[in-house]
């Protein structure tokens, strides 16, 4: 898989599942990221939300995304570190394309949400039809 194919993917099967680690302790979750490209990948979160502290106390993390095709899986995982943004035109960008932010907005301000970028990212493809190949390994800046 390329990273042009990974990115595909990712933005394609934007729901995942985040890993964080707290006092040696993996924490896990859904999330659904906004976008992928050679700049990262972009999620955003409540500031009041347990997953923004740990971010806050270890920004390294693992994604998995998984395409939902029972007859032909394809898993990618991807580690690197989330680095909070704080560019509004972004969260500004985000809001208008997911409406049901808006009224969470409305009521506190844009200062609740929280937006990420993983960089320094590498990325590991299994597939069911690759399933006893060596790992795939995509390194992404």
């Amino acid at each position: 898989m390329t990273q042009k194919e990974l990115f595909e993917f990712i933005n394609k099967n934007m729901s995942c599942t985040l890993a964080t680690c707290v006092d040696n302790k993996p924490h896990v979750r859904w999330m659904w990221m906004y976008r992928a490209d050679e700049n990262g990948i972009i999620f955003h979160t409540g500031v009041v939300r347990e997953v923004y502290r740990q971010l806050q106390a270890n920004p390294n993390i693992e994604l998995c995304f998984y395409n939902g095709d029972p007859q032909n899986m394809v898993q990618v995982r991807v580690s690197g570190i989330a680095m909070q943004e704080n560019d509004m035109e972004l969260k500004e960008e985000i809001i208008s394309n997911r409406p049901f932010l808006k009224p969470v907005i409305a009521q506190h301000g844009y200062e609740v949400i929280a937006v990420f970028r993983v960089q320094k990212m590498v990325a590991t493809v299994w597939s069911m039809a690759k399933n006893l190949a060596p790992k795939e390994v995509i390194n992404i800046k």
